[in-house]
């Protein structure tokens, strides 16, 4: 079983502020900060330079990087630019994109579900090729023979593509509501999150133990009245998609108590889902910050270094 570790995705922030929430992430205890790749984000790869310079300690992912919006060998350089700039940090996260409206933006083709999967895995192919090969002066990145994959999936299609090249799955627990507008999501409950996780060991075989999991945490709140906070969080959630009460204290994806309450709760997560890579948002950053150090010190595992 792999040791915790835990990440927080740029959000909400200020891009001036990025410097100081990066060096603080590290005070913090946090181990990876994570850069998302929207239209509306800043720049994932420069934000991540910006990250590995003014810390010692963190490593530095996409999460995730959609790989519609990049031709391989763009995305190789970039990558191998900040790992060299890292001193062999990055972890380098991709998915096949879901927000339409981006697409539309941007000008770009919106390809069917199945063909954007099939291109992501046909990236991340030729990604281990240019990272592999004698490049002349293109920069190759310092951790061989790859920085760390993650792929970001849902569906059986995305998740049978992490199962054969990832070393990270994501699970992010939020799915596109067939039929409605995009971006309506619904949260994936626990037999649906364990049906995924059996399937990417299903389809890893022997591989399948040395795939670390990740789970992003939508939400995090501390409280000594779990079962009051679970009601008003499902009040507030008024999408199709919302979970009752009772079905968010059960959710990896959200995690209500005391400190002590949740951080039992990321333990017996990984037990059940083999959740060791814990990842949330800026904004709730601070609330997961301290329950760190009561998951290390109830399994007795030191940060990573």
């Amino acid at each position: 079983m792999r040791n915790f570790r835990f990440g927080v995705n740029f959000g909400r922030l200020k891009v001036e502020d990025w410097a100081a929430f990066c060096r603080s992430s590290e005070d913090l205890g946090f181990d990876t900060v994570l850069a998302p790749d929207h239209l509306y984000s800043a720049a994932p790869f420069a934000m991540l330079a910006t990250a590995a310079a003014v810390t010692t300690r963190l490593r530095v992912g996409t999460l995730v990087i959609n790989s519609e919006f990049w031709n391989p060998h763009m995305l190789a350089r970039e990558a191998a630019t900040v790992d060299l700039l890292s001193g062999g940090r990055l972890e380098l996260g991709l998915g096949c994109g879901h927000m339409k409206w981006e697409f539309d933006t941007a000008g770009m083709e919106w390809r069917p579900h199945a063909e954007r999967v099939a291109r992501l895995e046909r990236s991340v192919e030729e990604l281990d090729r240019l990272f592999s090969a004698d490049g002349g002066e293109r920069p190759r990145p310092l951790q061989a023979p790859r920085p760390p994959l993650l792929i970001g999936a849902h569906g059986e299609r995305t998740l049978a593509v992490a199962a054969r090249h990832a070393d990270i799955v994501g699970y992010g627990g939020l799915t596109q509501i067939p039929g409605r507008k995009m971006g309506t999501f619904r949260v994936a409950d626990t037999e649906e999150t364990l049906r995924r996780v059996e399937f990417v060991a299903e389809q890893a075989g022997p591989r399948a133990d040395d795939i670390e999991s990740n789970v992003l945490v939508q939400a995090v709140h501390i409280t000594d009245d779990a079962e009051r906070t679970a009601d008003e969080l499902a009040r507030t959630l008024d999408t199709p998609g919302a979970r009752t009460a009772a079905e968010i204290l059960d959710s990896p994806y959200a995690l209500v108590g005391t400190v002590e309450e949740i951080a039992r709760e990321l333990i017996a997560n990984r037990e059940r889902f083999g959740f060791s890579y814990i990842a949330t948002h800026g904004p709730h950053r601070d609330t997961l910050a301290q329950v760190i150090p009561i998951v290390r010190e109830l399994t007795g595992e030191t940060a990573p270094t």
